[in-house]
């Protein structure tokens, strides 16, 4: 089968990535993937405002990963925003910036959309297509819970838990001390406990006789591989390859908020953009595993921009004309 070359701007609360990829027989092979923190949601929890510096630097960065693309042979891409941009009592701001710095329009995609093209993207990986399993997409604004069973999708639904709306109600500064660790895990053990228990506790009932494993998708999720493994670059067999016991990421949340922020930016593995959120998006893993008694976190790189992808070549295909 032919492929085609598709690609997806998705713009995050924390960070806009662009994944050009060959789509054929329903895989997506990485052509490129390029991310840049742009942090959209910073200084946004308290007004549900877009900040005007954050709109800009999003738009030129938007403007320059289309670039890439189209210079690469890609369809135009298909630009996507998630949680803080549909959050916002201001979104026209983004979509106009947008639209004047490359003419592209955006699409504001609900919470539900994000958790199945995470769920679809994940599977593309024949590794993880039969078992039964826990996605977690743990993004900025919001993060994916998604049940499955090989093709079944049993549960999906996004709850607004991220890590830059964590980082901005917890402020636990830049040398934060074992209190503001325990916060973190009180804080995210009680949000578990009253909010995404109830939801899927009868789904979680069917899976008794075999506990799902745990994927992460998303950058918090490599991130906490490439830390264990101390890698210096993106290595996508490595991190996919390693599954993560609950007391190695126990460890990894430790070592993480027991230094301070110049430390953390010279750590192997960890973006020094990231060293912040990191902190947040730690937690937020090592609760869901302790909370829902999982033993280890199984890292996929494929997650809601493989969905999508692959949904915009399905797309094509569907709407063309016979005979094109």
């Amino acid at each position: 089968m032919r492929s085609l070359r598709r690609s997806v701007i998705d713009i995050g609360t924390n960070s806009v990535k662009l994944l050009v990829a060959d789509v054929a027989d329903g895989g997506a092979e990485p052509v490129l993937e390029c991310s840049e923190q742009t942090r959209l949601g910073r200084g946004f929890y308290e007004t549900h405002l877009l900040q005007r510096g954050a709109v800009a630097h999003t738009a030129r960065v938007v403007a320059r990963f289309a670039l890439q693309a189209r210079e690469l042979g890609a369809s135009p891409p298909r630009v996507i925003a998630t949680s803080a941009a549909r959050d916002a009592r201001n979104p026209e701001q983004l979509l106009i910036a947008i639209h004047q710095s490359c003419g592209l329009s955006v699409e504001i995609i609900p919470g539900e959309q994000e958790a199945d093209w995470a769920f679809v993207g994940v599977r593309s990986d024949r590794r993880l297509r039969d078992a039964p399993l826990l996605i977690l997409d743990v993004g900025g604004g919001s993060t994916e819970f998604i049940l499955g069973n090989g093709a079944a999708r049993l549960f999906s639904q996004s709850f607004p838990l991220g890590t830059v709306r964590m980082l901005e109600r917890l402020k636990p500064g830049d040398a934060p001390g074992p209190d503001d660790l325990e916060r973190g895990l009180v804080f995210v053990g009680d949000y578990l406990t009253s909010c995404v228990v109830p939801a899927v506790a009868s789904v979680w009932a069917l899976l008794a006789h075999e506990k799902p494993q745990l994927v992460g998708t998303g950058g918090t999720a490599s991130v906490l591989a490439a830390l264990e493994l101390g890698l210096k670059s993106f290595d996508r067999e490595r991190i996919e390859s390693v599954s993560l016991t609950r007391s190695q990421v126990r460890s990894q949340v430790e070592r993480l908020w027991g230094l301070p922020l110049t430390e953390r930016r010279r750590l192997p593995g960890l973006p020094p953009d990231r060293a912040d959120v990191m902190l947040t998006g730690a937690v937020i893993y090592h609760a869901v595993l302790s909370h829902f008694d999982l033993p280890t976190l199984r890292v996929s790189t494929r997650g809601m921009r493989f969905g999508a992808v692959l949904d915009d070549a399905s797309l094509s295909l569907r709407t063309r004309p016979v005979g094109g």
